[in-house]
């Protein structure tokens, strides 16, 4: 962690031009700019709102928030991992010239994805005022669940991006796997109606964290709005270590490997 740090402080000018060039490029000749970061997941949230009240939300309070729980923590996690999986590659002509660390390429991803959350964060509060959620001290616990996630997705960043070096199937996979991760992380259904199989979500990383969300603003299946159980932030933290050290030791073991293959 020190090489890291003392990484950082050397190349603290690179990284930032990295962050802002990466931001900008993503609204790069669109006319609503940045605005697109709180649209994007609004008209989401919006079509969901549509398509699933009549089937999910009779049953469940506050279904809109609901929704934005999961939808908010579903987007970052999925910009921040597709972002990471292409950083390398995107960033070859410059690494394969420049004796730089690679991983800046990716902690920029995920600090651009970051800002993109932290911006729709900002109207997820506005929309808890207007749904009658009242905001409450254990709100300042969301920002447990939102730095496991920090760390979650830079772990998972950093297996993806490897493994796009050499293999470019990755790109496809990944989107398939998305898909699939999406509808096992109920975003827009209440898991409890599967009665004991509910444990089984705990199994979806994803799932663990827009659950921890919806405990503290809305609180899980007649349970009052609240903190989770110990295990819970446990079980939170184990998910984001784990695959935080997977993603360094294949970093790692291929990194000299990367010029070959780009």
């Amino acid at each position: 962690m020190k090489e890291i740090a003392e990484s950082f402080r050397r190349h603290r000018f690179l990284f930032t031009e990295l962050v802002k060039r990466d931001f900008k490029k993503k609204y790069k000749r669109t006319y609503l700019g940045m605005l697109w970061s709180v649209l994007s997941p609004l008209l989401t949230l919006l079509v969901m709102r549509i398509v699933f009240t009549t089937f999910f939300g009779s049953s469940i309070e506050h279904y809109t928030i609901y929704l934005f729980c999961g939808n908010i923590v579903w987007a970052y996690f999925s910009e921040a991992t597709n972002g990471g999986m292409s950083a390398l590659m995107d960033n070859s002509s410059i690494f394969s010239k420049i004796n730089v660390p690679k991983y800046l390429f990716l902690f920029s991803r995920n600090v651009s994805a970051l800002i993109n959350f932290s911006m729709t964060f900002v109207v997820f509060l506005i929309f808890c005022l207007i749904d009658g959620v009242t905001i409450t001290p254990y709100f300042l616990a969301l920002l447990y669940p939102i730095l496991c996630l920090v760390i979650f997705n830079v772990g998972i960043g950093l297996i993806l991006s490897a493994m796009f070096i050499f293999f470019r199937d990755v790109q496809y996979l990944w989107s398939v796997f998305l898909t699939l991760l999406m509808y096992l992380s109920a975003i827009f259904y209440n898991p409890a109606q599967f009665g004991a199989f509910e444990r089984v979500f705990l199994l979806n990383p994803v799932y663990v964290y827009i659950k921890y969300f919806r405990h503290v603003v809305i609180g899980v299946n007649g349970v009052a709005p609240g903190l989770p159980s110990v295990q819970y932030h446990l079980l939170a933290l184990g998910y984001a270590v784990v695959a935080f050290a997977i993603g360094a030791l294949i970093y790692k073991k291929m990194n000299h490997k990367f010029l070959y293959y780009v």
